[in-house]
């Protein structure tokens, strides 16, 4: 097969979420997989984390496919209702609502509907993205109460700006903030991201939100997720499907943009930015083959890449050219790319075939 492969480990999610654990044993545990579980395969994540309390997804039709495939856990929607309609589909699947904005007050009052699903407010504390300020939370709770069914509850959550910045002044801020506003209304909240699980234990409070550690991923910049005790889930492969010397002066790819030195093996590789690796890859940007690096050359083409062969002297046609995963962790591939690791793995295209291992 020289299409590219994902090569999806369960067992490594499963480990994953059993940090989370170690880290935060008192606190629940809602995975986040929003995004197709970041680049990874909605269900098959679903199905290997089903040591979580909850899952969490932005859109209400991430949260649809999920019952449709039997998922009965319970499932937050982060964005909430978007509409008078969805709020019917809410109240019929069951699924936690994050309401955000006055204006989903409205639409669950023109709607007249019982909510049969926790609701949870998501209050500001210093992101400045979505959220209710703390002074509109009287009217809202009081309004929610109104129209959730008997044993529904109400619950807090905010997010954090920067908890993937060691001792930020600004993290440290937001956390005392959503933890004052827990005890004013004594109500459960969540504030933890994967950053805050893993560096902020004040943070961890009654429910928390990992997302991106959970796929064995550091959310810190130079830092691998090995080094926090994670497991990478994805494993990202592609065929050598050329080899070939190329003469000193040789201009390879794409307007010529690079220029061998010297004599060299160059290989071509089954793997370009229509399958989600970036176009804007630099020359240099490592692969692995045979266990030895093979730099990137010449620019990313819609289904190839090109690598310099010079340090695999035994590559052959038909080799396996690790892109990420085992050998060579996203978050340096990432950092040669000038992004994060959280880019690369949840734009891997549907054309890549995904395979559990």
């Amino acid at each position: 097969m020289t299409a590219p492969r994902a090569y999806i480990d369960p067992r490594a999610l499963a480990h994953n979420v059993g940090r989370v654990r170690e880290l935060a044993p008192t606190s629940d545990v809602m995975a986040v997989i929003k995004a197709d579980g970041y680049g990874h395969g909605l269900l098959d994540v679903a199905d290997a984390l089903g040591a979580a309390n909850g899952f969490a997804v932005a859109r209400l039709d991430e949260a649809l496919r999920l019952r449709a495939h039997g998922v009965d856990s319970r499932i937050k929607v982060l964005r909430g209702w978007a509409s008078r309609g969805e709020v019917d589909e809410f109240v019929q699947h069951q699924l936690d609502a994050v309401v955000h904005d006055r204006s989903q007050l409205s639409m669950l009052a023109q709607s007249q509907k019982t909510l049969s699903a926790d609701v949870w407010l998501k209050v500001e504390t210093g992101m400045h993205r979505l959220g209710l300020a703390p002074r509109e939370l009287d009217g809202a709770v009081a309004q929610l109460k109104a129209q959730c069914a008997h044993g529904i509850s109400v619950r807090l959550m905010t997010h954090l700006a920067s908890s993937d910045v060691p001792g930020d002044a600004d993290t440290q801020r937001q956390i005392q903030r959503a933890l004052a506003l827990r005890d004013e209304w004594a109500l459960p909240i969540s504030i933890a991201n994967s950053g805050a699980v893993l560096r902020w234990p004040s943070a961890r409070a009654d429910w928390v939100r990992p997302g991106i550690m959970l796929y064995g991923v550091s959310p810190f910049e130079n830092e691998t997720g090995a080094a926090l005790g994670l497991r990478p889930v994805m494993h990202l492969e592609a065929t050598l499907i050329a080899a070939k010397s190329i003469e000193a002066g040789a201009r390879v790819g794409y307007a010529g943009s690079w220029i061998a030195r010297e004599r060299m093996r160059m290989g071509v590789v089954s793997i370009g930015y229509g399958d989600g690796y970036p176009r804007h890859m630099p020359a240099g940007t490592p692969t692995v083959i045979r266990g030895q690096t093979a730099p990137l050359i010449g620019r990313v083409s819609m289904d190839m890449i090109n690598v310099d062969l010079s340090g695999v002297p035994n590559a052959q046609v038909g080799d396996a050219v690790t892109l990420w995963g085992e050998g060579l962790p996203v978050e340096r591939v990432a950092a040669s790319a000038g992004t994060i690791a959280y880019e690369l793995v949840t734009r891997v295209m549907p054309r890549v075939v995904r395979q559990l291992r």
